[in-house]
């Protein structure tokens, strides 16, 4: 007689509990087969979870295999915790994005903060030291109440974990926009720096190998918290609030000195982060890639309460806990190094040779499952997609009213500093951080070395419902720009995909062709894939928030000094590179005159953007060079005025190009300072200006003029979403 009550076998059919959990007939049907029988409530909880769509991408695995995912410097891809990449001397980078975008919908900030906490506990799993966190953000606009409070909420939470665990946030990105209304996206990304003989893989082998937990006492916090975010938000969600994590920065921190200090141990088999599924996820993925079977012995599992059932212990998501596999007879050797760093440990399991994935409290078997098929034979969905006919006539553009849309831009949250959340991120914690968030690429030195990462985290939704193919490869491509605007060898990239229902034909088609885009993107720059995340059934009362795929990219500089003379001075001269075009298919302009994306064409030269970024690159560490931006959001007449208050410095540019252009959004550009007396040899650059002492930004054309003292220009780019927040509507 079970000490656990429980639904009965006979329940879980009668009643299509395995519904519940998120398997359908079909799915509940293949564990029948698999087990040989039916399986009891631990057993279907654990397969529900493993199956869904957060750790299986039963819907996206096809998507993904078009990546490229290995190249010259590229040491370990998908499949671990985290991507791995050599940067000389005996030193990689580890890094990856992921999404917790449905937690925070329901509890902003802690469903950030645990976002933070779990992609940090990636990169450490890995044996690599975190060196600087980015976001990407997402939220509908800030005239609701309750998209005020869910930006605030994550914005805190954001901020609350990272400072608290003494990592810098050194870039990132927000946009607001109706689509993302009560569904907001935060996608989290971190960057470690570790040595190549450190390298670890979450692997369970050895046979009587002892299996270690370590870290917060398990609870009932986050329980099915993967198979929460393989549905669709609806009013039921709220009742869900359980499932939403609580992180704890304090005993993050000491977990991540404790395992940074265990992998120094050679006795050290095998780690891995319990994240999404918990105890379950980081088990049995260990036993599936030891190809070994794993044994826990549930009743010696630190709980935070009395009476956790298997199935709750199996399915809990309480933050900050790792699992190891050590040598057999080394393990009080690492508890002891638990205990010196206040943290639980317990033995808790043994590797096995049965293949087979064993449950048990006090000798009574919840569980026995064959690892290989719970691991890896969750189905595999290929739907149809179809792609949705858009009849629209062109917009028109050539009657604007220039200082009106300039104004109304710069005004709004998208296009507005991010001060409000990035005064709110320790920047510099650890001393190394070398370009700060709010206008390119973070970077960050190599501790004891010239060397710098550079990083940056792009999403560009619009372009991509705009015209999903062309727009997958332009998220690839912005994500370049930024790491080449600074100098940065771009190395490889991580993805997070944040799409809608995928069961919807309109939305299967959009992660069709924007995949396929990124991946032509990707073999076209050279920036394989090597870690990333899927997020789908992003969606709230029946709308899908726009498709956006997110990028994160990392590059090398070799040697930083250059960075120390980066800066505009007076008199320098002002170029564009590349040629301006009527672009507005997805863009700033086009959603502030017009609201809906039009699906105008749109397109983007992959080898252009090469050839532009290698000559630009060579100009910047060449030293002609004072400050390179890429054009992005609202074109040039934006990105030149926040050069312009960046750094505090008027600017006095005529541009041959049209008003509706100043706006325009064509790839490939960027704003080039030369250093005075040196020589600009770029294709395609055209000199419109310099920087001038007089504090006044002037930016004209053949017919149209906006002027405007730097430090009013500076209040209204940085006052716009203080403004916002302050609304009582």
């Amino acid at each position: 007689m079970s000490k656990f009550l429980e639904p009965s076998i006979e329940e879980i059919e009668k009643e299509y509990l395995y519904k519940d959990m998120g398997l359908t007939d079909e799915e509940y049907q293949k564990v029948i087969t698999i087990l040989g029988r039916k399986p009891n409530f631990t057993e279907i909880g654990i397969f529900s979870v493993m199956w869904s769509e957060h750790c299986s991408y039963k819907h996206s695995k096809p998507f993904l295999k078009q990546f490229p995912t290995s190249g010259e410097h590229v040491l370990m891809g998908p499949g671990e915790g985290a991507g791995v990449v050599d940067i000389g001397d005996n030193q990689a980078v580890v890094f990856k994005v992921e999404s917790h975008n449905h937690p925070s919908a329901i509890e902003p900030y802690q469903g950030a903060a645990t976002g933070v906490g779990g992609i940090i506990r990636d990169i450490v799993s890995i044996g690599a030291r975190p060196i600087s966190l980015l976001n990407s953000l997402r939220f509908g606009e800030l005239s609701s109440k309750t998209n005020r409070r869910l930006f605030s909420g994550v914005v805190k939470g954001v901020g609350g974990y990272g400072n608290c665990i003494g990592i810098p946030t050194v870039a990132g990105e927000i946009e607001f926009d109706g689509r993302y209304d009560g569904n907001p996206l935060v996608n989290a990304m971190c960057v470690g720096i570790i040595e190549h003989d450190k390298i670890q893989k979450g692997t369970a082998k050895g046979i009587g190998n002892p299996v270690i937990y370590v870290g917060l006492k398990t609870g009932r916090d986050g329980i099915h918290g993967a198979t929460f975010a393989s549905e669709e938000l609806s009013e039921a969600s709220e009742s869900k609030r359980p499932s939403v994590q609580i992180g704890d920065p304090f005993v993050g921190k000491k977990l991540m000195e404790a395992t940074l200090e265990a992998i120094t141990y050679p006795e050290l088999v095998g780690i891995q982060d319990m994240g999404a599924a918990g105890l379950t996820s980081s088990s049995s993925e260990m036993a599936a890639k030891g190809e070994s079977g794993i044994h826990l012995h549930l009743e010696k599992v630190p709980t935070r309460e009395e009476g956790i059932s298997p199935y709750e212990m199996m399915l809990s998501e309480t933050q900050e806990r790792m699992l190891l596999v050590v040598e057999k007879g080394t393990e009080q050797k690492f508890l002891d190094l638990f205990e010196h760093h206040e943290l639980d440990s317990a033995v808790i399991g043994e590797v096995t040779d049965t293949n087979r994935f064993v449950l048990s409290y006090e000798d009574e078997v919840y569980a026995d499952i064959p690892v290989e098929p719970l691991a890896d034979e969750a189905p595999v969905y290929i739907l149809e997609g179809e792609a949705k006919e858009h009849h629209k006539d062109a917009n028109q553009y050539d009657h604007i009213d220039v200082e009106d849309v300039f104004t109304k831009l710069i005004n709004h949250p998208t296009i507005a500093s991010k001060h409000y959340a990035y005064d709110q991120y320790d920047q510099q914690v650890g001393a190394n951080t070398i370009i700060k968030p709010g206008i390119s690429a973070g970077v960050v030195r190599v501790e004891g070395t010239n060397k710098a990462i550079a990083s940056t985290i792009d999403g560009e939704a619009r372009y991509v419902y705009n015209n999903p193919y062309e727009g997958g490869k332009m998220v690839v491509a912005e994500a370049y720009r930024n790491l080449i605007s600074v100098g940065a060898k771009p190395l490889a990239m991580t993805d997070c995909l944040n799409y809608g229902s995928p069961e919807k034909k309109e939305i299967y088609q959009q992660l069709t062709d924007s995949t396929r885009g990124m991946a032509e993107a990707c073999e076209a720059l050279n920036t394989p894939v090597v870690s990333g995340n899927v997020s789908l059934y992003n969606e709230t009362k029946g709308t899908s928030i726009f498709p956006t795929p997110v990028v994160g990219m990392v590059g090398l500089i070799e040697d930083v000094n250059y960075l120390n003379d980066f800066e505009p001075k007076v008199n320098e001269r002002i170029y564009i590179v590349g040629e301006t075009n009527n672009d507005f298919g997805g863009s700033q302009i086009e959603k502030l005159l017009y609201t809906e994306v039009n699906h105008e064409s749109s397109s983007i030269d992959l080898n252009a953007e090469v050839k532009r970024g290698e000559q630009i690159k060579e100009a910047i560490n060449a030293g002609t060079v004072s400050h390179v931006q890429a054009i992005g959001k609202g074109g040039i007449a934006i990105s030149l005025a926040k050069i312009s208050t960046h750094f505090n410095l008027g600017l006095d540019v005529n541009v041959p190009v049209s008003n509706a252009q100043l706006f325009s959004e064509t790839q490939g550009r960027y704003i080039l300072i030369a250093k005075e007396e040196q020589i600009v040899e770029i294709d395609g650059a055209v000199e419109i200006g310099k920087v001038t002492n007089d504090a006044q930004f002037t930016l004209t054309n053949d017919s149209s003029q906006i002027k405007y003292d730097v430090s009013t220009l500076d209040e209204q780019l940085k006052g716009a979403i203080t403004q916002c927040m302050k609304s009582r509507v």
